[in-house]
């Protein structure tokens, strides 16, 4: 039996002190590779050229690793923490790319842009957080232009407790086991998120499972 979901919250993560932990443990990953494979699905999709939005960049990895794997892109972060708009533009000057990219402040339950802004959008471990996960999906498809590609990606919280158990042995510093619990106990299910897109402007999204988390995926129609 899947347990009931706790919702983690809606602010994104602000403590100067967490962020710190959070960015090295991003780091960490990256190092591992973990990054690069959680870009896959991203690149798999075609998703590598013009202007893309990420929603929830944190410390910005995922971001700045899907401009190192392609050319003449840029970036618009958008995240909620302005402690982590700070990290991010502190990575992206380390990676050579703050010319590529931007990072501004903002809910993306109200999208500050234009129709048809941007050529994609993704999202990795930044849903589970989403107040109304509803408006956002419909907010980032309105932005994007059409026939873009959309990639959203995040934990689940029915994954096999073998697994929950070897991400928490595992991951470092020690200082943010308690927030991959919370995480992943606020995250949602392949067969919930199935049900949430229904009735949305990704409605015609796939949702896919694996034994980490899920993803959703989709082309805006022409």
């Amino acid at each position: 039996m899947v347990r009931e979901r706790t919702i983690e919250t809606s602010e994104g993560i602000q403590d100067g002190f967490t962020v710190e932990k959070y960015d090295q443990s991003m780091r960490i990953m990256r190092d591992k590779g973990i990054i690069k494979m959680e870009l896959k699905p991203v690149l798999k999709l075609g998703m590598t050229d013009g202007h893309a939005l990420e929603i929830g960049p944190g410390p910005g990895y995922l971001g700045l690793e899907w401009l190192k794997a392609t050319r003449e892109t840029r970036l618009t972060g958008l995240e909620i923490s302005t402690n982590m708009i700070r990290t991010a533009r502190k990575n992206a000057e380390e990676y050579g790319l703050s010319n590529r990219t931007e990072y501004i402040e903002g809910n993306a339950m109200e999208l500050h842009f234009q129709d048809g802004t941007f050529d994609a959008f993704f999202s990795n471990g930044s849903l589970h957080e989403w107040e109304d996960p509803i408006r956002v999906f419909n907010e980032a498809y309105r932005v994007l232009k059409p026939g873009g590609r959309y990639c959203i990606s995040d934990l689940r919280r029915d994954m096999n407790f073998i697994i929950k158990w070897y991400m928490k042995s595992t991951v470092k510093p020690k200082e943010m086991v308690n927030g991959l619990l919370s995480s992943i106990n606020a995250a949602y299910t392949p067969k919930e998120l199935e049900t949430m897109k229904s009735g949305t402007s990704l409605m015609n999204a796939r949702v896919k499972g694996n034994p980490f988390g899920l993803i959703l995926t989709g082309l805006k129609n022409t």
